[in-house]
């Protein structure tokens, strides 16, 4: 009865998955509900997905890729691989695939598709084409590459560790690197000739034809170049010493002061000294050595210069109003916004938001001198300027204005401006301690992911979180427990013993073939490494009781659970493409299922070439 239950439940979350009506992460908590309820799977067994390493793992290489992302390394990848490709998109997408076999060889294929992913979808937005085209290949050029070396996927060393326990030499670190290379070249000639017919095309977004305003962009835009300015204050100054507003700077000058940089551990020789900003307001008190950054027209700044014994110095355009603290966003006046017919100064909108309004556009006419005066409209488009903590604030609790854009994601990108060496050298070290075995697989991830967030990669945790796609990372923890229940109510022996029975008298080349489909069949449900743990030592027991060499039987086992295909939830790697290629169940499945059955011919053909009984 519970056997009858469980197969039940299976074929109800399939056809779910199959009809999109429901989401996949919600009908795989259903599925799992359904386990639990019926008495299946205890609630510890349920739970223990959620604590596995391959979804720790997962989250992990989400915050990973964001640090990629942030920092801007993808966009220098994606402009490296295009150098090479020009606007040949065959010639891409056929460079793009090898450059995932050759990662892919060293880590694992979920490592591979973290890494790559940042990567492709820049190139994508750099083309303007569609993601969805690049990323279902990723994924399983991604599981192709699995094949390549001993420790390119859990399932090699499974079968290499099933051999030893029998008494057999366990493979070689190249071993299986033919079948690797004759299943990669099947896998990329049938996604080359497909990607078109196949992959959908209206699904995905074209985020790359919409024009994304950054800071720098905004300064630009807004005409600022002319009217900020930076003021040096020398110790004789005679304004050392004395808050903001007694120097009455609005009023005399029509000044407005932005922020202070100041140096900090100048005194202390042992420590270098750093740069210190802050956002000026009333209370700011101005000391010796102080630069202060100021919004009016240069013959305003030279009398304030000439008055009070300053120093105007050059600066960098594009550095002076941001950095990883402060920022500029552009906000929208609501209908109902008690801004309107009120001047800059009448509206105390730095009083209320600690906040700047240092540009305004008004119907295409930018307005960045005397601001102060200016009596603000319906439908004017402000630039503010401050922390990008007050500018979050802002997006969120305010009726008067609407932000323009995600104020945290752009912060982030400020933040992790001129780090992409950092991201390359941590993606580098996990790529080494991935390849060297010198922690588990998931510490190395973790190491990387604290690693981001610890060197400004990414902004703060909270940002780190933000990068994780938990759709994926609750399908994949859900869908993980399905093993116990096929393996507790005996599922699992039922189908093994009866392949043995119904296929032991056409010989060893029907075992290997019906092992093969019962493994492909079940890695489409569950992971590839469930599914080897499985499978390997029924596939040792065959080849024993029938005398022939288990090489054979067992690489094949391998092999078939790594040829996940069909379903989003059969791998972590269709699982991280799913949500960014905007992908249905459907999708994998009639792109998938081809494949998986051209393999499953080809692999049950070649593997006892190379690998005689």
């Amino acid at each position: 009865m519970e056997m009858t239950i469980t197969f039940l439940i299976l074929i109800i979350t399939i056809l779910l998955f199959i009809s999109g009506k429901i989401r996949a992460d919600f009908v795989a908590l259903l599925s799992l509900l359904a386990l639990v309820l019926f008495g299946i799977i205890s609630t510890e067994e349920a739970l223990a997905g959620f604590a596995n390493s391959t979804v720790i793992m997962l989250a992990g290489l989400f915050v990973v890729g964001g640090g990629i992302l942030r920092t801007g390394l993808a966009q220098k990848g994606s402009q490296f691989i295009l150098r090479f490709s020009g606007n040949n998109e065959t010639k891409l997408f056929i460079l793009l695939m090898i450059v995932v076999a050759i990662v892919g060889s060293f880590i694992s294929n979920t490592g591979t598709v973290a890494i790559m992913l940042p990567i492709v979808i820049g190139i994508a937005m750099s083309m303007k084409m569609s993601t969805s085209k690049f990323l279902i290949p990723l994924a399983f050029a991604a599981n192709l590459s699995g094949f390549m070396t001993l420790i390119s996927t859990p399932t090699n060393l499974l079968v290499n560790q099933t051999l030893e326990a029998n008494g057999y030499e366990g493979l070689r670190f190249f071993s299986i690197t033919p079948i690797g290379i004759i299943a990669f070249i099947i896998g990329i000639t049938y996604l080359l000739l497909v990607r078109n017919s196949l992959m959908p095309k209206d699904y995905q977004k074209q985020l790359s034809n919409k024009k994304r305003l950054t800071p720098n962009t905004l300064i630009q835009q807004y005409q600022l170049s002319e009217n900020i300015h930076r003021i040096f204050v020398p110790e004789q100054s005679s304004i050392v010493n004395k808050k903001l507003k007694e120097l009455k700077l609005t009023t005399d000058y029509h000044l407005v002061v932005l922020k202070i940089e100041r140096k900090m551990n100048e005194g202390l020789h042992l420590l270098p000294s750093s740069l210190h900003q802050e956002m000026a307001g009333p209370n700011s008190k101005i000391e010796a050595n102080d630069i202060l950054y100021l919004q009016g027209t240069p013959k305003q700044i030279a009398k304030f210069a000439v008055d009070f014994d300053l120093e105007i110095q050059k600066h960098d355009e594009n550095e002076k109003l941001v950095s990883n603290k402060i920022g500029v966003v552009e906000v929208l006046l609501q209908p109902n916004s008690t801004l309107i017919n009120k001047t800059v100064s009448e509206s105390s909108f730095r009083k209320k938001y600690n906040l700047n309004i240092v540009g305004i556009n008004r119907k295409g006419k930018f307005i960045s001198e005397n601001i102060s005066d200016v009596r603000l409209r319906f439908g004017d488009a402000l630039l503010v300027q401050g922390s990008w903590e007050d500018i979050e604030f802002l997006s969120n609790d305010t009726s008067d204005v609407v932000v323009v854009g995600k104020p945290a994601e752009i912060a982030s990108q400020a933040t992790a401006s001129g780090k992409a060496p950092v991201a390359a050298g941590i993606l580098l070290l996990m790529v080494t301690l991935m390849i060297f075995n010198v922690f588990p697989t998931v510490v190395s991830v973790i190491i990387a992911a604290i690693l981001m967030v610890l060197t400004g990669c990414l902004r703060n945790m909270d940002d780190a979180y933000g990068q994780i796609n938990w759709q994926s990372v609750i399908l994949i923890g859900a869908m993980l427990p399905w093993s116990t229940a096929l393996e507790n109510t005996g599922g699992m022996t039922l189908i093994s013993n009866g392949i043995i029975a119904l296929l032991g008298g056409i010989g060893p080349i029907g075992v290997l073939g019906g092992l093969y489909i019962a493994a492909t069949i079940f890695g489409q449900i569950m992971s590839n490494t469930a599914t080897t743990v499985l499978f390997a030592p029924i596939a040792m027991k065959a080849a024993i009781e029938m005398g022939v060499s288990p090489y054979p039987m067992l690489i094949g086992v391998g092999v078939a659970a790594c040829m996940a295909f069909s379903t989003p939830f059969s791998s972590p790697t269709n699982a991280l493409v799913m949500t960014a290629g905007n992908y249905k169940f459907m999708d994998f499945f009639k792109v998938g299922l081809p494949l998986t059955l051209i393999m499953s011919v080809v692999m049950v053909i070649i593997i006892p070439i190379l690998f005689p009984f």
